[in-house]
């Protein structure tokens, strides 16, 4: 008997992180469904920041000239005490991962309405359904059931799907419908956001800075479009109560030294800090993604990105699976590799909210910024080092000296047509596999052709420019990084994954990974 499926894939929450899962599936043609309670985005600016990781993603799905209209880049870090010293420093190096700067500046608000302008785009595969809010969820062997009713009305549908993901935030009901427990801790310490429109420009306004102070720390940061934030806790004796009007926050950026001249006050919220993560992020065809799978504090400027790489992920995965591409036992890749990532900007944020407030010992801001002794991997500061993987569906060993689990860097490359592009938009969507200056294929015995072959891959030489092109299938490294790249790691073909890290390499083995 045939079953009825309304959608391939339910999304709960149409925040970043479902916008994301949407764009990500609409991009391989799966029909997707979202429900979303609030009918207008979120109006104040939570996340601050995007880097070039999750401008890759943008990339990969064809929007990034779209963001990057919205957005601007940020120049650096900088962690001062209130008598101007500067305890610590992060400058950001140029962008590996692509063209353009390393950090960017965002407005949420901005930022999201040009995500879900892009995902109208894909009207004829992604369904949004605004004011609805999930009840409940029922899932069996071949699918998901969801209950949403109207937030007006009260009126209850159902929808069928075959698989559904919770990406409806830090609340997240979806979360519980599983099963699945947040654990971790609640600081009980209240933070005011106080968001500002610039009238006038001011020294170092575009450094990102972190006021270090054990009882007033503050962040202070520039949004894009002509917005900055303050962000500052409040005292033990102070409430919410006492901040009821602009009258009463004025004194908070008086004492920063803001006045009228720089600023008008736009609007102010109070939250708390989090480091929570669900017990499970998967019950058989139901994900959770984004908030509804960790929170964490705002120090790493990595909670928002994370869920979109989350989302990233997942849908890629997916996809691939419901085309057939990619036989099922990859969706258990998703929280083995997304955990890891999460849990390791969760602890960095912990790290440099010690220093923020002034609790890090020396030796820790140290750390943070040790160069180890012979790496083999160009040392930068784990704020801004490009992102690895440290578990899930690679082969090889794992660590400085390993090239697996890296993503690859992204030079601007040539085909053996003269285009010189991107390297993402020249190897396009799925695996392939790139050799240095060698067919990668010839590397392969029968059995890791077929098996790579099974996954749809393209066997890629990179030539140097000093060199002719012996064949259409290969690209030239016009910028001079691949090959070095390859060469600093010792290998001579990596297989590089859809969403660009090395699964495998000839020195550890280039059969898929099981």
């Amino acid at each position: 008997m045939t079953q009825h499926f309304d959608a391939d894939v339910a999304i709960v929450g149409y925040g970043p992180t479902g916008v994301t899962a949407a764009l990500t599936l609409a991009k391989h043609g799966v029909r997707v469904v979202a429900f979303e309670r609030d009918a207008a985005i979120y109006p104040r600016a939570r996340a601050v920041t995007v880097n070039d990781w999750t401008m890759r993603i943008f990339q990969s799905l064809g929007i990034d000239e779209r963001i990057t209209k919205v957005i601007e880049p940020q120049r650096a870090l900088r962690w001062v005490t209130y008598d101007g010293t500067e305890i610590m420093r992060v400058e950001h190096p140029p962008s590996a991962l692509g063209p353009g700067p390393r950090f960017y500046n965002i407005y949420q608000p901005a930022m999201e309405a040009e995500l879900r302008a892009c995902a109208a785009d894909h009207g004829d595969l992604i369904d949004v359904r605004y004011g609805a809010e999930v009840t409940a969820l029922e899932q069996d062997a071949a699918g998901v059931t969801l209950t949403a009713a109207d937030a007006a009305t009260g009126e209850e549908r159902t929808v069928r799907a075959r698989y559904a993901i919770g990406a409806d935030g830090g609340g997240s009901a979806t979360r519980g419908m599983i099963g699945s427990r947040l654990d971790g801790d609640t600081i009980d310490v209240r933070w005011i956001v106080i968001d500002c429109r610039v009238k006038r420009w001011w020294p170092d306004r575009d450094l990102l800075t972190f006021w270090s102070d054990r009882r007033r720390p503050v962040v202070d940061i520039a949004l894009s479009a002509g917005n900055h934030r303050w962000e500052i806790p409040l005292g033990p004796h102070e409430t919410e109560a006492d901040f009821a009007s602009e009258d009463d926050v004025w004194p908070l950026l008086a004492a920063l030294g803001v006045t009228t001249d720089d600023v008008s006050i736009h609007q102010w919220a109070f939250y708390r800090h989090h480091t929570r993560m669900a017990d499970t992020w998967r019950s058989d065809r139901v994900f959770l993604a984004g908030d509804a799978a960790h929170l964490m504090p705002p120090w790493a400027g990595a909670g928002m990105q994370t869920g979109m790489r989350d989302a990233h992920d997942l849908g890629w995965k997916l996809a691939r699976v419901l085309r057939g591409d990619l036989d099922e036992s990859w969706l258990d890749t998703y929280e083995t590799e997304r955990r890891p990532n999460a849990a390791f900007y969760t602890d960095l944020a912990v790290r440099l909210g010690r220093v923020i407030k002034q609790e890090a010992t020396p030796a820790e801001i140290e750390e943070l910024n040790r160069v180890p002794e012979g790496t083999v991997t160009p040392f930068e500061p784990p704020l801004t080092a490009p992102p690895v993987l440290a578990a899930g569906r690679i082969r090889g060993p794992l660590g400085d000296a390993s090239i697996v689990g890296r993503m690859v860097p992204q030079p601007v490359a040539g085909d053996a047509a003269g285009r010189m592009a991107r390297l993402d938009d020249l190897l396009g969507d799925g695996f392939v596999l790139l050799g240095a200056d060698v067919d990668p294929a010839g590397l392969l015995s029968a059995g890791e052709r077929a098996g790579w072959d099974a996954l749809g891959a393209r066997y890629v030489a990179v030539r140097p420019k000093t060199a002719y092109t012996q064949g259409p299938d290969e690209l030239v490294d016009l910028d001079g990084v691949l090959l070095p790249w390859l060469a600093r790691y010792g290998v001579r073909a990596v297989a590089v994954r859809p969403d660009r890290f090395v699964a495998a390499a000839d020195v550890s083995g280039l059969a898929v990974p099981a």
